[in-house]
């Protein structure tokens, strides 16, 4: 692990971080780098696999923030997503839309999240800088979608970045030294990506998190959307 395990740096010293959708690629990546952050204080994972937590479920995601209430959050990460369902990858064009394929992806990609947000965000201190993201997709973009298709993936992440954007201006009153983002996190070699990534430039997982730490690390202002290397993506 290089030095970069030090990022982020801004948070308070012995800072609070949680990863929903820790076992997943990216998710893990970041749990990892953060585990190796000498000024962490505390660490929580979460995700279906270890521990059951349901994104699609309500209670559970409430009874979790409730198990994690004692300590403000400094930082919360949201590294949750599904791009196939079942052996259905992204349509090509609107006929192959499939009304409960487009379901799952709003429910997994926006609604879930938007859930993470209500039981969370409450929870993240109220005094000193904290850090919010939620992974999004470039994709997500509707100024940038020049190449159609992905319609339920892309309506799905464009959901969720409404989501983000809207719970940034109403935490802004509340938590005023709060940042919230949607992070896309490039062509990650993942599962979930492996099959798409075509001819696109590739990360690992771990490079990936570590790009997309550094890039959080150094936001000013909530209500951002940006690429894995800070860069804006337009809504």
């Amino acid at each position: 692990m290089d030095s970069a395990a030090a990022i982020p740096r801004s948070l308070p010293n012995g800072f609070h971080a949680v990863v929903i959708g820790a076992s997943g690629g990216i998710g893990s990546a970041i749990y990892n780098r953060l585990e190796a952050n000498p000024n962490i204080g505390d660490l929580n994972g979460l995700s279906r696999s270890q521990d059951g937590f349901d994104l699609l479920d309500e209670t559970s995601i409430s009874a979790a923030a409730k198990r994690l209430s004692g300590t403000p959050i400094h930082l919360l990460v949201c590294a949750t997503g599904v791009l196939t369902v079942g052996d259905r990858g992204p349509e090509k064009a609107l006929r192959e839309i499939d009304p409960e394929i487009m379901l799952t992806q709003l429910r997994v990609n926006a609604v879930g999240p938007a859930l993470v947000a209500k039981h969370f965000l409450p929870l993240m201190d109220k005094q000193a800088r904290a850090i919010a993201f939620f992974l999004s997709a470039r994709v997500g973009s509707i100024g940038d979608n020049r190449l159609g298709g992905w319609i339920s993936y892309r309506s799905s992440k464009a959901a969720l970045n409404q989501v983000v954007k809207t719970a940034s201006i109403e935490f802004s009153r509340t938590h005023p030294r709060a940042v919230i983002a949607a992070v896309h996190p490039g062509t990650v070699r993942t599962s979930l990506s492996n099959p798409y990534s075509g001819r696109h430039a590739t990360v690992s997982a771990d490079e990936a998190a570590a790009s997309i730490l550094k890039a959080v690390d150094g936001l000013t202002a909530t209500g951002r959307y940006i690429a894995y290397d800070g860069s804006e993506i337009e809504w």
